[in-house]
């Protein structure tokens, strides 16, 4: 695993934050679950560490970045979990999955939330739940923050818009977590 946030620490792939792998992977072994559906794999880093939590729990997870993809196939099978994860190289909003999950991770593109919250929920099983990460975005979604880059500015307003659609989901009930870069556990009413 160290090698793992060393690479992309050196080469600037966003991976989850240690307190919030560590509250995802606690989340998952509390709450039993089994199938998961990861949007975003990046290097594989999230569903090796969500799949090291139980040798039963079956993974999707869809990179629509052919570098990382290929990068993840190779770190995937270096820890011997190619049987738990399947990965999909596309993108997340033109994939289609009939499969029902225990768990949807969202993690990947964050102007893409809702569309990826929207396209997703008919694959949440019953009592299954989906999480997303990174809604504090480093802090700049406070709203006290000044961002004087345009895109970065467009960006965490999407974010902050992703925020009060689940706030306001009536479809779902989300609590919001602190943890790692901000993470919302969102579970249908």
């Amino acid at each position: 695993m160290d090698r793992l946030e060393q690479y992309a620490d050196e080469n600037n792939i966003p991976i989850m934050q240690k307190d919030g792998i560590l509250f995802l992977k606690d989340y998952i072994e509390k709450n039993g679950v089994k199938s998961i559906l990861e949007i975003g794999s990046a290097i594989g880093y999230s569903a090796i560490q969500m799949a090291s939590v139980n040798p039963n729990i079956k993974i999707v997870t869809i990179e629509r970045d052919e570098i990382r993809y290929n990068e993840a196939i190779k770190n995937i099978g270096k820890f011997n979990l190619d049987k738990q994860i399947d990965i999909i190289l596309g993108d997340a909003l033109e994939t289609e999955i009939s499969s029902k999950f225990d768990l949807i991770f969202i993690d990947a593109a964050k102007a893409q939330y809702i569309k990826f919250f929207e396209k997703y929920k008919s694959n949440l099983a019953d009592g299954g739940v989906i999480i997303s990460d990174n809604l504090s975005f480093h802090g700049l979604t406070e709203p006290d923050v000044v961002i004087r880059n345009r895109n970065l500015r467009q960006l965490v307003g999407k974010i902050n818009k992703y925020k009060d659609f689940l706030e306001n989901n009536s479809e779902f009930s989300t609590e919001f977590f602190d943890i790692g870069d901000g993470i919302a556990v969102s579970k249908r009413n």
